[in-house]
């Protein structure tokens, strides 16, 4: 792949996409183009067209969509379906139609059938029923997939898939609501920490820096804020909306000693075990299989006949959910109890990636899992 090639990378001003753009200026690529959202909207097939027209981009990567972690993908059930396989058809159709050398979809493990035999194969694809509270972002991703092998074999495009596991890092999406389970588990553990050593005056800010967004509008489309709570920011309201995010002091009388008790309640049993990626290592994995992946290379057919090309990119280490809140807390700080709310779901009991596909290609990450919390818990600090 020539470093001076046009690359699009669709969703660069996120968590994945940022860490994709990063990688590809390491290797030197000189000719990245990406837009916002106010700039082309991908749900809007016009803007789309017109962009494609105008930029004629030789390689893309799709990496745009609609996420969030258990209580956006049940609730905005709807949008998730919808806007993501807009995205996909809109940005695929538009590559084909223009020419476009090589084209890169990410899509996501909630890909598999939930009680699919682990380590996730790749051949597992539409062998069983999905996990129901993520269903409708798997189905628009699973649309991507076949998508992409559809017009591989009727059009002749070198359009690949990449399934990564749950990705974390730099620029992750902390908002109470729709952040992911590592990410909101960072957030969770800092403020824990944070009253803990009754430190107000960071509470205050982040609670401040939190409603600000709201008002602002900045964030996520559907995103409901229920601890937005009015100003002016006391201690009385400081503790009703760390007791929305599930962290409780022991006591909550004035005046406040300087150092208190803290529990943390988190969703579930903490007994899911579930694989972790830092986006660093996902980005290089995407330079890789851009500059060697080959449709051609990868297909493959599964036990019903279907020719398939996706791929699995993964750590291929798991972790329970109580041992990954347990590192969280290590790296941050925090002393006080972790409790389990059962009551909450857990979602797929256990999701392992079989990754040995892309690592005979020859990639393998390099960030362990305690290395990449300290990093992206860094990179909290400094956005918050």
């Amino acid at each position: 792949m020539d470093c001076n090639s046009k690359v699009y990378i669709a969703g660069h001003l996120g968590l994945v996409g940022g860490g994709i753009w990063r990688a590809f200026e390491r290797h030197g690529y000189t000719n990245l183009i990406g837009r916002s959202i106010d700039e082309v909207n991908l749900i809007n097939q016009q803007e789309v067209e017109e962009f494609f027209a105008v930029e004629k981009p030789e390689v893309v990567v799709l990496v745009a969509a609609k996420v969030g972690g258990i209580h956006a993908n049940d609730t905005y059930r709807g949008q998730f379906i919808y806007e993501n396989m807009m995205i996909e058809m809109n940005v695929i159709h538009a590559a084909k139609e223009h020419g476009v050398k090589k084209l890169l979809f990410l899509g996501s493990s909630c890909i598999y059938p939930k009680l699919a035999e682990q380590p996730l194969k790749e051949e597992s694809l539409l062998t069983g029923p999905l996990e129901p509270t993520n269903e409708p972002y798997a189905i628009a991703k699973i649309a991507g997939i076949r998508l992409c092998d559809a017009y591989n074999r009727q059009y002749g495009t070198n359009f690949i898939s990449a399934m990564p596991t749950n990705m974390y890092g730099p620029g992750d999406n902390y908002h109470p609501e729709n952040s992911h389970v590592l990410p909101a588990m960072i957030r969770k553990v800092h403020l824990a920490k944070s009253l803990e050593a009754s430190d107000f005056d960071e509470l205050r800010r982040v609670f401040d820096f939190e409603n600000r967004r709201v008002e602002s509008g900045t964030l996520d489309v559907g995103s409901k804020n229920t601890s937005h709570i009015p100003h002016p920011t006391s201690h009385e309201h400081i503790f009703q909306w760390l007791e929305d995010s599930g962290i409780i002091p022991s006591t909550s009388d004035i005046p406040h000693p300087t150092e208190r008790s803290v529990t943390l309640a988190l969703w579930g049993s903490g007994t899911p075990l579930r694989e972790f990626l830092y986006s660093d290592d996902l980005a290089e994995a995407c330079v890789f299989l851009v500059e060697n992946g080959e449709y051609k290379d990868m297909a493959f057919t599964d036990d019903s006949g279907t020719v398939q090309s996706h791929i699995n990119v993964g750590s291929g280490k798991e972790v329970t959910i109580k041992e990954l809140a347990e590192t969280v807390k290590e790296v941050i700080g925090f002393e006080g109890e972790l409790a389990w709310d059962s009551t909450k779901p857990d979602g797929t009991p256990r999701k392992l990636m079989d990754s040995s596909r892309i690592n005979a290609l020859g990639w393998t990450p390099k960030v362990s899992l305690k290395e990449g919390i300290a990093k992206a818990y860094a990179d909290f600090l400094t956005r918050f």
